[in-house]
Order: C-alpha cells, then structure tokens, then sequence
C-alpha cells in the first residue's frame, strides 16, 4: 500500500487510512455520537475536530437519528454506516472496506455509494472495496480486479456485460491451471 509492503509497515504508515473490515469495530454500550468521536481522536483529530467530523458524518450517513442510542441497539445495517463513518472520520486518502453495502437498508446503501463517489471526486481518495456482489461494485468503481487465492487473476470493466459471468471463468480458469500444475 502507498508502495509499501504491509507486512512490513510501521504503525505510523496507517496514518491516512480508514478501514472497516468485516464487522464494524464500536463500543457498544457507548452512544453512536460517543464512538465517532472516539474514533476522530483515535484517528489522530483533536477534540474539536472529532466532534465536528462526527457530527457531519452523522448527518451524511443518515445517523443523527440514532445519535443518542447506545451501539448495541442498532441495526447490522445502521452499525455498518457507523463503521464507515468511522473509517472516514479523518478524511483518510486511503480506504479499505469489505462488503460496506451489505447490511444497510436500500437507502441506506444508495447513501454509502454517494459518499464513496463524492470522496473519490472531491479529496482524489483511493477506494478499495472488497466484495462478492459484483453489480454493487460496478456502481461505484472504475476498476474491478480479481483475487483469488490472494493473487490478482484478472480485471474486468465494471460497465462490461455479464459481469458474473467473467468473474466465475477468471476464477474456474485459475483454480483448473491451478490444478494442472499441482498435478505436474
């Protein structure tokens, strides 16, 4: 990442990058507002900063409704864009993020995808989605690369048709080369 090995990476080169892999990392018995801003201020923000970036956040993620509720209430969907609110609370220029639209409701998810473009447009953000829904992909990048087994097989465009289907031939096609020569 940014031309580093990530196994190899100090702590100091994550600075700049928000993450939400799998499950939505949040204290759940502390209220929605509470854990934005922990997460301003673990993310290097002062006070100030942490609660002024909760707080857009909160609104643009739709959140403000659940702004006093304690974590451990929400929704998956509504823990999920807390997660990604999270991840973007300090503006990083890299973000990672697994299935961000799996769990939000339509309108939910139709907001992740707004935010995600708006960051990759406004601040020139690098946006690595991780996902098996190859449609949600396509809405929201200019890229799709395909990994299997951790190595890059493939890319496809996102505007190509029968997306699905050259996903699974890349993948088949690897695992039967892949077969061949564990029988050489």
């Amino acid at each position: 990442m940014r031309g580093f090995d990530v196994a190899q990476m100090r702590s100091s080169g994550w600075v700049g990058v928000g993450h939400l892999i799998d499950t939505p990392l949040a204290y759940p018995e502390l209220t929605v507002k509470a854990n934005l801003q922990i997460a301003g201020r673990l993310a290097g923000l002062n006070r100030a900063d942490a609660h002024a970036a909760a707080s857009r956040l909160g609104e643009e993620l739709l959140l403000s409704k659940w702004w006093t509720r304690r974590v451990r209430t929400l929704s998956l969907g509504n823990r999920q864009r807390l997660g990604i609110a999270a991840a973007l609370v300090a503006d990083p220029e890299v973000l990672v993020l697994d299935e961000p639209t799996n769990a939000p409701d339509p309108a939910g998810t139709v907001v992740v995808r707004r935010i995600l473009l708006e960051r990759v447009h406004e601040t020139g953000a690098s946006v690595l989605v991780s996902s098996h829904h190859l449609d949600e992909v396509a809405r929201i990048t200019d890229q799709i690369t395909v990994i299997n087994a951790g190595r890059i097989i493939g890319e496809l465009a996102p505007a190509g048709v029968n997306l699905e289907r050259r996903f699974f031939d890349l993948v088949n096609a690897d695992v039967e080369a892949n077969l061949m020569v564990g029988k050489s």
